[in-house]
């Protein structure tokens, strides 16, 4: 192997190496991802991207063929943990408001606190519609809006007193009318 020809990150590794087991790696990737075309594309270049910057190691205890594989159906299997993650919590998400409609009709109970509700930021009116009316918890909610479980836990404490805040102040204005 020429000096030249080796990765930065990634000493034990050449270009020319990779480039002969690519269509090899890419048949992996294709069957790894149900011979999708574009997912395998897409996995092959994460693999590239693991072994440029280094992220995966190639230390030379296997051959550079059994490690770029592994690399491949190690991020075969990420890629699609999270997917089937993510399909979950959508069909829980799904069952519970086909099941539990009950938020839809409570602007018609109480439209002022609706409107209330309306009037919050939009991260902090989905977190409280998802906590209250959904009945996730805030770590769940947070998991759906695509935040972490301290920033949902933010969104939520400040809606809350943004909501205790306005009805107190509707409520006090009521009761002075009266």
């Amino acid at each position: 192997m020429r000096e030249s020809d080796a990765l930065d990150k990634n000493p034990h590794v050449s270009r020319a190496a990779l480039e002969s087991i690519h269509s090899q790696a890419y048949g992996w990737a294709l069957s790894r991802c149900d011979f999708n075309n574009a997912a395998a594309e897409d996995l092959m270049q994460q693999a590239y991207v693991e072994l440029l910057s280094g992220s995966a190691r190639f230390d030379n205890k296997s051959s550079l063929k059994t490690f770029v594989f592994s690399v491949v159906q190690n991020l075969a299997r990420s890629r699609y943990r999270r997917i089937a993650s993510r399909l979950r919590m959508a069909k829980q998400y799904q069952q519970q408001a086909s099941v539990e409609m009950d938020c839809v009709a409570e602007p018609d109970r109480d439209p002022n606190i609706w409107n209330v509700v309306q009037e919050l930021p939009a991260r902090q009116r989905d977190i409280i519609e998802l906590v209250f009316c959904r009945e996730l918890t805030v770590e769940q909610a947070a998991r759906v809006m695509g935040v972490s479980t301290g920033t949902g836990r933010v969104h939520y404490d400040r809606a809350k007193k943004a909501l205790r805040s306005k009805l107190q102040s509707e409520w006090d204005l009521a009761n002075e009318v009266r």
